[in-house]
């Protein structure tokens, strides 16, 4: 049975119009990511980062918790925060993985942190390949790059010799929060949010 408050949501984003909560969220320049990454989800938190940047320059805090997903989706969050004037602050909890850690390491080292329970996952791109003998060659090349690329993103903002991070990806590698922070993924671990001062 849906609450009123189920129902009300729903005539809003029919509306067009967001709901109360993320229209408190957009005030406070708070953005949330706490589902797969993927093309519908990147609009919306770029459309966010965005509308948030052309406010004002004041930071912006992210909040992830995502088991990762499609790596364009996340290359396009990764970039946004990149591009746009306002600082990013990442807050990691629950899980960080995947195209959720692309995410998490756009933001500058002293500004991604998280929460106690949080660990985090890096590994290769992976992807359905199928189709003809010559397709299957072609996704084959354009994973090898992504790989590469994806590897070289790690090593530059953890500071990890990039052979070291190529045959880390190699296979599932995840870390808990000291082994995050000692990689470089991670600055430090809040529990509260006065620790973010």
């Amino acid at each position: 049975m849906e609450s009123s408050l189920d129902t009300e949501e729903k005539t809003e984003e029919a509306a067009g119009t967001p709901s109360r909560i993320a229209e408190k969220l957009l005030n406070a320049r708070q953005v949330v990511i706490c589902e797969e990454i993927n093309q519908k989800m990147a609009k919306r938190v770029v459309a966010e980062l965005l509308a948030l940047a052309a406010i004002s320059d004041d930071p912006i805090t992210l909040f992830i918790n995502s088991q990762g997903g499609h790596v364009e989706a996340g290359d396009t969050i990764h970039d946004i925060i990149k591009f746009i004037k306002p600082v990013v602050k990442v807050i990691g909890t629950g899980w960080v993985a995947s195209a959720g850690t692309h995410i998490f390491l756009a933001a500058d080292k002293e500004n991604r942190v998280c929460l106690p329970n949080t660990r985090f996952l890096i590994h290769q791109p992976s992807g359905g390949i199928g189709g003809k003998v010559t397709d299957i060659a072609i996704q084959a090349v354009q994973i090898e790059r992504m790989r590469e690329r994806l590897a070289k993103v790690i090593a530059d903002a953890t500071g990890m010799d990039i052979e070291q991070v190529r045959k880390d990806i190699e296979r599932d590698k995840w870390l808990t929060t000291d082994e995050a922070i000692e990689y470089g993924i991670l600055a430090r671990v809040i529990t509260t949010q006065a620790d973010l001062a």
